[in-house]
């Protein structure tokens, strides 16, 4: 996954300040050193990252915090905050209402998926009710209407454009005007992909956005531009009002730091990301879980969203009392393997639990990954009843290990590596013994305001303990409230607690 790399980084420079027997300016420095390492190698720009690290000192100054504070923690969410706040331009974006045509322009450069990216963004919002429309004003790349045909055909969805027809202009105001005789209440203008050095499409885009007066212009950036991402953003939001970014191919290998750079760049917020080819991989961006899967800290209400989502209604409340136990076993394991082929990419459902960096998941292969699964599944499906339901790793001798490799047709190195799977896994799920998980319909509560005794009947009694029990959480509330920050944030702080 993109960044996967640079959250591992500043996860793990964080692990090695909170190892540190007393944080004093050195250990910060070395700390904030490292931090804007991982950010300029993932191709951030460097003035960010300068600010970034000028505000986080001036957030932090260690001689002020008094003795009863968790030093650890109040650094760990100033790095948070400063990644939020490169991320979130602190305005939203226009959001378009059903019953109301609103035009939708997207722009960007050449080969960013910027046309696929529009049938995703049709797509999401018919199936949430709205009557969506698009219209091809891309006359400069040869098959570029005959890819949106094709992608809007599958969906299902209305579309506009010419074989004849070269002025994208005019193609733009007659599908547009089309679209708002027949009712559509979305109408999504694709226009030509373009770099900052073609003046004459620069001026081309202008014209579309003048004639078609778009509601929203939306920039469409490839995650793994890189250093170029700042200067192409900023040229894009020059020439039309760019009101917000979605950011493609959120799966593959790259470093993704520029994706970070054209948030700062158009000073508009990502509302979506792209994460995959497939119409439907497709979600929508929230800052706040997004930096907290980014630093390992899990996003824990999106995990339960995936939860309520997927499993099926009966089988809710046992699994959920199963993660409160904290009591992993290998049947466990196998029934969670079966709902996280359901759920999605397993690397972006892991992310979101609490402790369990990114960086640990497979990035870029999640077909492999989940190939990988169905092995060890198959594997498992050679065990007994009692190796299943069994928690003790003792347990599987080697003898046992030969046998469940003949039965299920894998090699005995793979049983073992299913195994390691296994006791990696289980040390996650221990991290929810104790935790009080709420319900669906209690979860938007959590996420408002909640005080320090109804979070500290929340957490387990260990995590409690960590932070210097009432007294610490009262203290890291309050710090945490006057920068910003929620009950549904804390949830996250503490999911990330020390292994």
């Amino acid at each position: 996954m993109v960044l996967a790399q640079l959250g591992g980084s500043i996860s793990r420079a964080i692990q090695q300040m909170s190892n540190a027997t007393i944080i004093d300016e050195k250990v910060l420095n070395e700390c904030l050193n490292e931090i804007t390492r991982a950010l300029l190698q993932s191709d951030v720009q460097f003035k960010l990252v300068r600010d970034m690290q000028t505000n986080i000192k001036k957030i932090v100054n260690l001689d002020d915090l008094a003795a009863g504070h968790n030093k650890r923690k109040i650094i760990q969410q100033a790095i948070f905050n400063e990644l939020c706040t490169i991320l979130d331009p602190g305005k939203p974006s226009f959001t378009p209402k059903k019953g109301k045509a609103s035009v939708i322009m997207f722009v960007g450069l050449q080969g960013s998926g910027k046309t696929t990216t529009c049938t995703k963004y049709a797509y999401y919002h018919q199936k949430k009710g709205w009557k969506p429309a698009l219209v091809c004003a891309d006359t400069f790349r040869a098959g570029a209407f005959d890819q949106l045909k094709q992608n809007a055909t599958k969906a299902k969805i209305p579309f506009y454009g010419s074989y004849t027809e070269s002025d994208p202009v005019r193609i733009a105001v007659e599908g547009v005007e089309r679209f708002k005789q027949e009712n559509c209440d979305l109408i999504i203008v694709d226009t030509s992909g373009r770099h900052k050095q073609e003046a004459s499409l620069f001026e081309e885009m202008r014209q579309v956005a003048e004639a078609t007066k778009p509601d929203l212009v939306i920039f469409v950036m490839d995650s793994s531009i890189g250093q170029a991402a700042f200067d192409q953003a900023q040229a894009f939001k020059q020439s039309v009002s760019v009101g917000a970014v979605i950011i493609t191919k959120m799966d593959g290998h790259a470093k993704g730091g520029g994706a970070l750079s054209a948030v700062a760049a158009t000073k508009s917020p990502v509302i979506f990301i792209g994460t995959g080819e497939h119409i439907d991989e497709f979600e929508v961006f929230d800052v706040k879980p997004f930096v907290s899967r980014l630093l390992g800290m899990g996003d824990w209400s999106g995990f339960m969203d995936k939860i309520h989502e997927v499993v099926p209604m009966d089988q809710q409340p046992e699994l959920l009392q199963k993660l409160s136990e904290g009591n992993f076993t290998l049947r466990i394991m196998y029934e969670q393997f079966q709902n996280i082929l359901k759920m999605g990419p397993i690397g972006q459902v892991f992310s979101m639990l609490p402790g369990f960096s990114a960086e640990l998941m497979p990035k870029g292969h999640e077909k492999e990954s989940q190939a990988k699964l169905k092995r060890y599944m198959t594997i498992m499906d050679s065990m007994t009843n009692e190796e299943l339901d069994n928690s003790n790793p003792k347990l599987m001798t080697e003898s046992r290990i030969m046998r469940i490799a003949r039965g299920s047709g894998r090699p005995p190195r793979e049983v073992m590596d299913m195994l390691e799977e296994y006791k990696r896994l289980a040390k996650v799920w221990s991290k929810m013994k104790g935790l009080k998980i709420p319900k669906k319909s209690e979860m938007s509560a959590l996420s408002r305001n909640m005080n320090a005794q109804q979070m500290s009947k929340v957490l387990p009694q260990q995590m409690l303990k960590q932070i210097g029990g009432m007294g610490g959480l009262q203290g890291l509330m309050k710090q945490m409230g006057s920068m910003g920050g929620s009950a549904k944030d804390m949830m996250g702080m503490f999911g990330g607690a020390d292994k």
